[in-house]
């Protein structure tokens, strides 16, 4: 593990320390270390589980001077848009509905959407010609794995129900092959201080539950999901050449 992280630094290092380039007047070859935000709804099977929700990814770059996009994405997923509580915690809950803690009192849960997303990702970017060839229009797809779960936590008081092991019988954790497509506008900036991305991305991922057994449905679930998030997804990127020095001439 250490010799891969050594061989993943110094590859960094290399590409940071490149030929110097001129980003207002060619097509540049650089990495791109890139800090991402989705805002994403759910569709197909996973709209009965969640609502809408957040994306948040660490995406390591690289753009060819032919304008070829490569990038390694692994993203967190997080929100509370949980839906069917009550289905969920029926085995635990009272006839109103309410889950008695370990002292015998009412307690408060809140439930939350978590998971990752681990992708490759190969795209082209479509020069405009403003303000320098190395922004316009770009389409990537990528491919990698997508997993999700329910996460309970005790606002007051406790819930043995739901501590340990036992909690892994209320998450419905599953997970999957992914794919993705993203299309939208890549601006990299003269002077190198703005470079961003917007696009519009949908994810599919077909997934299946990795948990031997729920609680809620007293038993196994067998079934095979699909599940799709549509969002729009803006990256900040800090570009890895080295700027070209002024030009002086003397006469």
């Amino acid at each position: 593990m250490k010799r891969l992280l050594f061989l993943i630094f110094a590859f960094a290092i290399s590409l940071i320390s490149s030929a110097q380039q001129s980003v207002k007047d060619s097509i540049v070859s650089t990495a791109l270390f890139q800090a991402s935000y989705a805002f994403q709804l759910p569709a197909g099977d996973l709209r009965e589980r969640f609502g809408h929700n957040s994306q948040i990814a660490g995406i390591i770059g690289y753009k060819t001077n032919k304008n070829w996009l490569w990038n390694a994405h692994l993203g967190f997923i997080f929100g509370d848009q949980v839906k069917g509580r009550e289905e969920l915690l029926k085995m635990i809950s009272t006839s109103t509905g309410e889950v008695i803690d370990g002292d015998g009192t009412y307690t408060s849960l809140a439930l939350f959407e978590r998971g990752f997303h681990l992708q490759g990702k190969a795209g082209k970017l479509f020069s405009t010609g403003k303000p320098n060839p190395n922004s316009g229009f770009f389409i990537q797809g990528g491919i990698g794995y997508l997993a999700h779960r329910i996460r309970i936590e005790t606002q007051f008081g406790t819930a043995p129900q739901l501590a340990g092991d036992y909690a892994k019988g209320y998450d419905h954790l599953r997970g999957g092959f992914a794919q993705s497509l993203e299309a939208g506008y890549l601006f990299m900036g003269n002077k190198r201080t703005m470079n961003f991305s917007a696009g519009l991305e949908i994810i599919s991922a077909f997934t299946r539950p990795l948990r031997d057994y729920s609680f809620d449905l007293m038993g196994r679930d067998t079934r095979k999901y699909t599940d799709h998030y549509i969002g729009l997804r803006v990256n900040w990127m800090i570009p890895g050449y080295r700027r070209a020095p002024l030009k002086y001439y003397y006469f």
